[in-house]
């Protein structure tokens, strides 16, 4: 028997898009990729905060050149 698992669509969605909700992307993305395709948006424009950068790399995941 031979089972079929279709790939998640999982969106974070925030005011900005600057902080929680690329870090929530990069944490499922490192976690699980080859099984979930995800995605994180902002109603407002804002760039990546360095802390979010400082912070992930903290835990050796990276998100530098992660923006929407």
């Amino acid at each position: 028997m031979t089972l079929y698992f279709e790939r998640i669509s999982l969106l974070f969605l925030s005011t900005g898009n600057s902080w929680r909700s690329q870090m929530a992307e990069r944490w499922a993305r490192n976690l699980k990729d080859d099984k979930i395709d995800v995605r994180s948006v902002g109603i407002e424009t804002r760039s990546l905060t360095e802390n979010a950068v400082k912070v992930m790399a903290e835990t050796g995941v990276a998100i530098c050149g992660h923006a929407h």
